[in-house]
């Protein structure tokens, strides 16, 4: 059974904020040809008349659901999506492409499936010029999972899973962790909500209102990460079990005075992607938080030596520069990310934000990595001599 899309005992009910701050011009047009009511103010924001309890929050979507991948159903050769595309065009060597020619909203069912085929293999697609409303961007959000509806992430009023991403309104009611020596996202490589049971697989944020500078933001590639460990290394960590922490933290019902709880699952180091069936690193230095049956300090030791595999080798990364409309999906089971803010809030950064929950994790120790897959293998990949 899927999880319900929201969850009454973490946000029984909800406000929108009434912000000073007015819409960038593109997010007001968006809104306004989407039918959007701004009346009681934006975003919308959930909010709970008693405290979120840790012990609630933990059991909320812990009931195991089948997930079925659209990709599993794509053409291998995604024809009905090349052939349909004005240009396409392989960003670096490892992850990236972008899409030219092609509206989202105007999909068939086979494209959908083949771009979920497409995001699987290099991780991360963009398209530009994206004429999209909150609506259709959930609709697509539904097609690829089960969406995911944030307890208390600001979201477009009347369309709960669409959450905001707005920098500006997040200085204005979070500005403890603003500024340019605590740029959010700064030194926060992450991927979405993996602390939970089913992660978030097919992830898209539409930005409609982009910076004329700044605010990028980066990908890393888990295949890779994973292919840049030497054989000996991958075989000491496969089948490594990781508590991977929420970004949030709730009171707990026993102890409400005390310090409180992040919730913790407990997650597979390396997982095994369920369509293209390849190996991929899956930590983040943002939230895992050990290694399982390790003493601290050799936990530490291998996460920290595993966090700068993905965030200090360029060619395995992707920088993406937003412009008005861009949408940017990736799968959220292969890859970290993180936001840049050397913008500093001067000039409006908007966009709203799609998880779609996916499978349990998973390793499968025959698996094979991307590389091998593809039949990529240098001398120095090779297994060494028995």
């Amino acid at each position: 059974m899927a999880p319900s899309a929201i969850e009454k005992d973490s946000a029984d009910e909800a406000t929108a904020s009434k912000a000073l701050l007015e819409l960038p011009e593109p997010t007001l047009a968006r809104m306004t040809k989407a039918g959007i009511n701004l009346s009681n103010g934006y975003p919308w924001c959930p909010v709970s008349k008693e405290p979120v309890y840790w012990q609630d929050r933990s059991k909320l979507r812990t009931e195991p659901w089948k997930y079925n991948d659209p990709a599993a159903r794509a053409d291998k050769s995604k024809s009905a999506l090349l052939s349909a595309a004005a240009k396409v065009t392989d960003i670096t060597t490892h992850i990236g492409t972008e899409i030219e020619g092609l509206q989202l909203k105007d999909l068939t069912d086979q494209q959908r499936d083949e771009l979920a085929l497409l995001i699987a293999e290099r991780s991360v697609v963009v398209l530009r010029e994206q004429d999209l409303s909150p609506q259709q961007q959930l609709e697509l959000g539904r097609y690829y999972g089960v969406v995911d509806v944030h307890s208390t992430a600001p979201q477009v009023p009347g369309n709960p899973g669409a959450a905001v991403i707005w920098p500006s309104w997040g200085v204005q009611n979070l500005p403890a962790i603003f500024g340019f020596r605590k740029g959010f996202g700064s030194s926060f490589w992450h991927s979405d909500s993996s602390h939970e049971p089913q992660p978030p697989g097919y992830t898209h944020l539409h930005n409609d209102t982009a910076p004329s500078v700044g605010g990028d933001t980066l990908w890393a590639s888990g295949y890779a990460a994973y292919e840049k460990l030497s054989p000996d290394f991958r075989k000491m960590i496969d089948g490594k079990l990781v508590a991977i922490r929420s970004y949030g933290t709730f009171v707990d019902k026993d102890n409400p005075g005390g310090a409180q709880k992040h919730i913790e699952r407990v997650q597979p180091l390396v997982r095994v992607h369920p369509v293209t069936g390849w190996k991929t690193l899956f930590v983040s230095r943002a939230f895992t938080h050990r290694i399982i049956g390790l003493d601290k300090a050799e936990s530490d030791l291998i996460l920290n030596y595993l966090f700068d595999i993905f965030e200090k080798n360029l060619d395995i990364q992707v920088r993406i520069r937003w412009g008005n409309g861009t949408s940017v999906l990736w799968d959220n089971r292969s890859t970290i990310h993180n936001a840049t803010w050397d913008y500093n809030g001067k000039q409006p950064r908007h966009g709203t934000l799609v998880l779609s929950f996916a499978e349990i994790p998973y390793f499968d120790p025959v698996a094979p990595t991307r590389r091998e897959a593809l039949g990529l293998l240098d001398n120095s990949e090779q297994e060494p001599a028995e």
